[in-house]
């Protein structure tokens, strides 16, 4: 680990404009991941803020109806939230289904929004990578690319976005509140992480300055709840597909369908298609398909990780029938 400055920011205001004052500088509060990613010289900070004891712990409702989360609330924390888990039940199961006890006790909902990919070339500084080092190559395209992306992708990176939560908050239509120096904004979570593209270095749209100051839930929704995680072992492992949705079926039929993905993309994946042509629908195994059909239009496999495209399908198809069941009970 290269030497770096250290200072703990006492407000969120300063915490932007010592950012400004200092090139190089990056914001930390939990640190699971960019301690991680110091040590193997993959983040180089010349300078780290430390924002983990700001006043941002509060969760508390919304003027829309909804809860406004603080940044700095533990991903245990909220988890446990008697109102989350009542109102928000796939968000406290997708916290839950991530990473360890510990950890979950550390990370801040702030910063699990912005950790960056598992991908394993990403961690091996001896292989070439676009998202460490733009230009150099996408290694897990002929590698091994048995966790990688089959939407959005592209041969500039096949790397996925590793969070459970993030894909929660992405069907709950949740949005994050910034403060950056031009000021505060609101961005939807499902508008806060970009696809490859050209520069799959740049993997948010927030501003280098920017700071995530809450992430406000927005009034619940009627229906079922459910987080379906797929992965290579039962705990702390990271998703190779994973379903949110909140489905809402009336008389048999789907009244409102609300499906976010995880583990197939550089984002979390939406398709608002899929939504629509959930909507008026019967809740069987027909439709359940077309909605599968319509969120994985255009997947493509790289070797590897063909298997991941059937697996997607079969995933969403439970996931909704299990959802229509538990509907009618």
């Amino acid at each position: 680990m290269k030497s770096f400055e250290y200072e703990r920011a006492a407000r969120a205001d300063a915490a932007v404009a010592s950012f400004n004052r200092h090139p190089g500088s990056k914001y930390i509060s939990g640190g699971t991941n960019l301690l991680d990613l110091m040590k193997l010289e993959i983040e180089q900070p010349a300078r780290l803020i430390d924002v983990s004891r700001l006043d941002l712990r509060a969760i508390e409702p919304s003027s829309e109806g909804g809860l406004r989360i603080g940044a700095e609330v533990s991903n245990s924390d909220l988890a446990a939230d008697m109102r989350v888990r009542k109102s928000y039940p796939v968000l406290a199961e997708a916290l839950l289904a991530g990473a360890s006890g510990q950890l979950r006790n550390k990370a801040s909902v702030a910063g699990n929004l912005l950790q960056r990919t598992r991908c394993y070339y990403f961690y091996d500084t001896a292989k070439p990578c676009n998202k460490r080092q733009p230009g150099s190559g996408c290694a897990a395209l002929a590698g091994y690319n048995r966790i990688h992306a089959i939407l959005g992708a592209n041969d500039h990176c096949i790397a996925v976005h590793p969070s459970d939560m993030a894909v929660a908050m992405s069907a709950l239509d949740a949005s994050v509140e910034t403060l950056s120096s031009q000021g505060a904004r609101t961005v939807l979570v499902r508008n806060l992480h970009t696809l490859p593209g050209a520069t799959p270095h740049i993997e948010t749209t927030l501003r280098p300055d920017e700071l995530i100051t809450a992430i406000v839930l927005p009034p619940p929704v009627a229906g079922v709840h459910g987080y379906r995680k797929v992965r290579d072992r039962a705990s702390y492992a990271f998703a190779l597909v994973s379903v949110a949705l909140i489905l809402d079926v009336r008389d048999g039929t789907i009244a409102d369908s609300r499906i976010a993905l995880g583990g197939v993309a550089h984002k979390p994946w939406r398709s608002d298609d899929a939504d629509t042509i959930a909507r008026g629908r019967k809740a069987d195994a027909s439709s359940f398909k077309a909605i599968a059909d319509a969120l994985l239009n255009g997947a493509c496999g790289h070797g590897h990780n063909d298997f991941k495209i059937d697996l997607a399908r079969r995933t969403i198809m439970r996931a909704l029938s299990d959802a229509a069941a538990r509907s009618t009970t």
